[in-house]
Order: structure tokens, then C-alpha cells, then sequence
């Protein structure tokens, strides 16, 4: 009875108190807070800026490309075996191996031979078929063990890749996996790429797979970097890099550059770095220079490619001065090497080279990525300056033949004289010394005129054009040299602000050296 009282008295307690609640202004979450404990909300309820309608689209248009173009994009890990490492292995590839095990520092791999590693490397690749062909960069791949070769796709999964074909003098390779119904990157065409436009590099750098960076096309045309020569003659690497500002990084090479499109339109192959990591430029191969090498590779794995069979170099201001050239662009042809197309189609050193099937060249870089693009016995038609003129060539590609290149004569030999024939002259103008040939010289340069050069000032014309000591001048102002006397005769016919064009032999290559007359 006392408990049933006791609950009666609560219950009216309650009531009251809930009727001064409604006919009061307290607030009842003010009473509820009494009850519960207090909740806190983070953050703020709205973003700071509501994004414009370009900036919405700009962002979906990346999110659509790295979505689009990230199942094309491979992984690639390859079992290598370095020999001689010690004795020439480049800086930039030692970082490249260092983040994946660097095979100095992996003595346990050793095979017993100091300059013999076993190691592991990765990198980047592109599918460009269904059935499974991959491209990458050579560098990737070329020190591959058998069956050493592997590569991951985007849902993980793995596959042992067979090595097709490799071109040292692009820096690309085609490997292939079983399979079908891959997912392939299309490609665009170079004509329609543009500097400034924006592209996304995708790749595997530092083993993060499947990383999307973004930038822009800072260049196009880069050549003469040095990039493509650690394994081919210098005279015949082909460098015509796209550069890009996207991050690149070790494991980034053989992955792919796109558009906006999410179209290809190079394959990340180097970066511009003293430390071996990204430090604000990339560098990619054209994608038609890529097409032309992997199609070669898919036919048979060997490239066909032709050559003109010239020495060459891209022209300057004081080149074209000396050329009576209107314009400074163009292809300055060196040396014709004997018996190659160019020689067979009559071309000469001191041609120009314009033009290629209509297209105006401007630097040596994009000659060969012209050429290279091109199969052995193809014909190109050239426009050639010449005398003053423009005149046309059609020359009939051939295939590199190693017997044509040029044999290196060791030029650390100390000079010695068997007879004193004239003393050196100072030609003091354009800072060099010259002295008549000796029979001795005119024997190890294969001439039978011109004059040696002794000495070149440092700082003077001269050197700032190029010219070292240790070579023979055997045309000077399109002129055979026969003497000191004669040279001297042939620049002082030119008044200041005129530029000569000298033909100089060394022992190791010709070069043509223009420079200009001072005041």
C-alpha cells in the first residue's frame, strides 16, 4: 500500500512539472542537456568556395581520363643480370636500381664474379593490342634473364611477358602476354599535340602502382640530351623527346603520357635529375615514332629502319650568315658517309637539309625522328640549300650498314713532327694558330692539303665556335686550304660582321665550324 502511494506522488510530480514546461518559455532541449550529455558538431556545415562550372568540368574531365586510361597501363618487374656494372653502369639508372635493390649492395647475389649482380628493377607499360603486346622502354627490359620478365594489370593480376623485340636507338621494346580482350590505349596523332595542353603521366613510380600525376606539354622536338646513347652509338640514337612537366619518376618509364582525351601521346622514357627522382622535368617518345618501332617489332622483332647516311648538325644564326642562308633553320650535312642513300642520291657536305616530304625541318632531333619513322628502301624527297638555292633529292632509304661507320683513331697521341715546313701563324682575330701540314700529319688525316691547327685562346671566336687545337683545316669560305698564306688571304677578304664557314678534320670526326668576323 506504501509503495503504491509513493509511485502516485511521482507521477503527479511529473505532471505538474511537464504543464509548467508548456505554458513557460524554457527551451526543453535546455532540460534535455541536463539528462544527456552535450554533442559536438565538427567541421563546418558548407565549403569555403562553391567551385565554378569550368572547374567542375576540368576536374570531371581528370577523373574521367584516370579512370578511362589506368586499365591500359601495366606494371612491370623484371629479373636482370648486370655484368661489368661497376665499370660503366650510368649514375641515372644506378638511382633507378637503388629503390629496387640495387645490386652493389646485394653481395649475397653475387655469382662469384665482382662485376656480375643479380638484382630486380621495374617499370611501366602500355597495352597496345588486345591480344596482350605491350610496349615499355628498352632500359626497362634489356638486361632481362630468361623468363625473368612480368607484369601486373590494374585488378592485380600477374603474367609472365615474353620479350618480342627491342630498338636501343629509341629506347623502346615490345613484350607480350597470353591472353585477350585487354583493355588498349588509343593513340593520337603527334600533329594534333600542343605545347601547353594539358596531360597526365600514368605509371608505377617507386613501386606506388597505378599512379595518375598531371602537368602540361612544356616542349616539343627535345633533342641532343644524351638520353638514348648509354647503349647506341651516339651518331644514330634518336632523341625527339616530348617534354612534360607531370611527375615522372623511377618506375614511371614505359608508362604513357595522354590527353585530355585519354589518347596517348608518348611513353615516359627519362627524367631531367641530378638525384635520380623527379625534380621538375620529364621526357617522352612521340607517339609516331612509337607506332613506327612497335610495328617493325610486332613483324618480325627487328627494325627495318632506313637510313640517309650523313653526318649532320642543326644550324645557327652565324651558320646560316656563313651559308647565305635567309633564315636560321635547317640541317647542316657534315659528312656523307661513301656508298650510303645520301651518297647515291648525290647530296654533299654543306647541303641544307629544308625540308622532308614538305615538311620544313628545323634542328637535327626532328631530321632523325623523320627518318626513323620511315622503313629501308622507302623513298623521301628532300629540299636541299645549296649554292645559294634550293634544289629537291629523292633519296632511297638503305638499311645501317656498321662496316660505314666511322673507326675512331685514338687523338691522345703526342704530336711529333718529321720535319719543320713553316712556322705556326697566330690568326689573331679569331684566336687560333695554324701551321703548314708536315708529311706525317698528312698521312694520319688522310689529306693532302690544309693547315694544322696548334693552339686556340681561350675565350676568343674561335673557341666560343667550337674549334680545338689538334685538327686540320682543309676548306675554309667553301675554298680548298693549301697554305697558311692562302687562309690568310681568304678571312681577310671578309669584313667584320661577315661570317666563314671552316671544314676541320679531326681524328676523330669532321666538323663544320662557322664563325664570325669581330669588328
Amino acid at each position: 500500500m506504501k509503495k503504491t502511494i509513493i509511485i502516485s506522488v511521482l507521477l503527479v510530480t511529473v505532471g505538474i512539472f511537464m504543464g509548467v514546461l508548456l505554458v513557460s518559455n524554457i527551451d526543453p532541449s535546455a532540460i534535455t542537456s541536463v539528462f544527456a550529455a552535450e554533442k559536438t558538431e565538427l567541421g563546418a556545415k558548407n565549403p569555403p568556395i562553391v567551385p565554378d562550372a569550368n572547374a567542375v568540368v576540368l576536374n570531371n574531365a581528370l577523373v574521367s581520363v584516370s579512370e578511362a586510361v589506368l586499365p591500359t597501363v601495366v606494371s612491370i618487374s623484371v629479373d636482370v643480370e648486370l655484368k661489368n656494372y661497376h665499370k660503366g653502369r650510368d649514375g641515372q639508372f644506378r638511382e633507378f636500381f637503388k629503390f629496387f635493390g640495387d645490386p652493389e649492395d646485394d653481395k649475397g647475389d653475387s655469382d662469384g664474379n665482382d662485376d656480375t649482380y643479380r638484382s630486380r628493377g621495374a617499370g611501366s607499360g602500355v597495352f597496345i593490342s588486345s591480344d596482350g603486346y605491350i610496349v615499355t622502354n628498352n632500359h626497362v627490359v634489356e638486361d632481362a634473364v630468361e623468363h625473368g620478365i612480368k607484369v601486373t594489370t590494374v585488378n592485380r593480376e600477374t603474367y609472365d611477358a615474353k620479350l618480342i623485340g627491342r630498338d636501343p636507338l629509341t629506347d623502346l621494346a615490345l613484350i607480350k602476354i597470353e591472353g585477350d580482350n585487354f583493355p588498349v590505349a588509343h593513340f593520337e596523332s603527334i600533329n594534333n599535340v600542343k605545347v601547353g595542353e594539358m596531360v597526365l603521366a600514368v605509371g608505377n613510380p617507386l613501386g606506388l602502382s597505378s599512379t595518375v600525376t598531371s602537368g602540361i606539354v612544356s616542349a616539343i622536338g627535345r633533342g641532343n640530351l644524351g638520353l638514348n646513347r648509354r647503349n647506341a652509338r651516339s651518331s644514330y640514337a634518336v632523341e625527339h623527346f616530348i617534354q612534360t612537366d607531370a611527375a615522372i619518376n623511377p618506375g614511371n618509364s614505359g608508362g604513357g603520357l595522354f590527353n585530355l582525351s585519354g589518347s596517348l601521346v608518348g611513353i615516359n622514357s627519362a627524367i631531367a635529375t641530378g638525384t635520380g627522382n623527379y625534380i621538375g622535368y620529364g621526357f617522352a617518345i612521340p607517339v609516331n615514332l612509337v607506332k613506327s618501332v612497335i610495328l617493325d617489332l610486332m613483324e618480325d622483332g627487328k627494325i627495318n629502319r632506313g637510313y640517309i647516311g650523313v653526318r649532320i648538325k642543326s644550324i645557327d644564326q652565324i651558320e646560316a650568315k656563313a651559308l647565305d642562308l635567309d633564315h636560321v633553320g635547317g640541317v647542316l650535312i657534315i659528312d656523307v658517309i661513301e656508298g650510303s642513300a645520301g651518297d647515291a642520291a648525290g647530296l654533299d657536305s654543306l647541303d641544307i637539309i629544308l625540308e622532308v616530304d614538305g615538311k620544313p625541318i628545323a634542328t637535327s632531333s626532328e631530321l632523325q625522328s623523320e627518318i626513323a619513322i620511315h622503313r629501308a628502301g622507302d623513298d623521301v624527297k628532300l629540299t636541299i640549300w645549296r649554292d645559294g638555292k634550293k634544289i629537291h633529292k629523292t633519296v632511297t632509304l638503305k638499311a645501317k650498314d656498321d662496316d660505314n661507320e666511322t673507326a675512331f683513331i685514338d687523338n691522345k697521341k703526342e704530336r711529333k713532327d718529321d720535319e719543320d715546313e713553316g712556322k705556326p701563324y697566330e690568326f689573331e682575330k679569331l684566336g687560333f694558330t695554324a701551321e703548314p701540314l708536315t708529311g706525317k700529319m698528312k698521312k694520319e688525316f688522310d689529306v693532302n692539303t690544309g693547315v694544322y691547327i696548334t693552339k686556340v685562346k681561350r675565350y676568343s671566336p674561335a673557341s666560343e665556335r667550337g674549334m680545338v687545337p689538334n685538327g686540320v683545316i682543309h676548306m675554309a669560305g667553301k675554298q680548298k686550304v693549301k697554305s697558311v698564306g692562302q687562309l690568310m688571304d681568304i678571312i681577310d677578304d671578309k669584313k667584320a660582321g661577315d661570317a666563314i664557314l671552316f671544314q676541320v678534320k679531326y681524328p676523330e670526326m669532321n666538323r663544320i665550324i662557322a664563325i664570325e668576323i669581330p669588328s
